[in-house]
């Protein structure tokens, strides 16, 4: 049973991510202690409004990357409890988890340097691969986040399965894996596959803190 004072906890955690600028969100959050903080945020990942969602997982990133500064090993413990989301055995289907775990990695090089490998197995067949198909999404967001600071860890078999997901029958994957390619810097406009460069499908892109509207061959154009 949850306590009265993480309900009232819970509730200011979605109001402020409500909250219409990121920097006074960002703030505003950092005065909840982090302990408390990291399961309210869990919390929202499964929130029925995609934006409130993203923006629990953005505030995830900024609160691992922080708890990492301060105690390595409670940012150790957040991302176990990620992969755990992530684990069959766990019961549950891990909604924004590794979307979550791109935040964290891409602010935190010292905690890249032990996860980045286990992100980049989610999508690997050989790896620890994620067989439901809407969670794929959440894979391919969370390594395109990752990349986007971090292109040279892009791996050859990790870049193999990206140009694979260019050719899916999900729109939204086909997006995110050009998110992804984008990010990594090792996507050509030239090279691009025909149905790219002519997929007019509209898909929404989490820009940080809001979400703009795009079409897929538009997001090519910035190869």
């Amino acid at each position: 049973m949850t306590k009265p004072h993480g309900r009232k906890t819970k509730q200011k955690v979605g109001k402020i991510l409500l909250e219409s600028h990121q920097k006074t969100a960002m703030e505003m959050l950092e005065q909840i202690p982090d302990e408390q903080l990291v399961g309210h945020l869990f919390s929202h990942f499964y929130h029925k409004d995609e934006l409130i969602k993203f923006r629990s997982i953005a505030a995830m990133g900024a609160l691992g990357s922080r708890m990492g500064q301060k105690n390595m090993e409670k940012a150790r413990i957040v991302l176990r409890r990620i992969m755990w989301n992530l684990n069959d055995e766990s019961g549950g289907i891990g909604w924004g988890s590794p979307e979550a775990m791109g935040e964290i990695l891409w602010q935190s090089p010292e905690l890249a340097m032990e996860f980045k490998s286990i992100l980049f197995s989610y999508l690997d067949p050989d790896g620890n691969y994620i067989e439901h198909e809407a969670l794929q999404r959440g894979v391919l967001w969370g390594i395109g986040t990752y990349l986007g600071t971090n292109p040279k860890d892009l791996n050859e078999t990790t870049k193999e399965l990206l140009f694979g997901y260019l050719h899916s029958f999900d729109p939204v994957k086909r997006g995110y894996a050009v998110r992804a390619l984008i990010n990594a810097k090792c996507l050509s406009y030239s090279l691009l596959p025909e149905n790219i460069v002519t997929d007019h499908y509209q898909i929404e892109i989490f820009t940080g803190w809001n979400f703009i509207s795009t079409s897929i061959s538009d997001m090519a154009l910035f190869c």
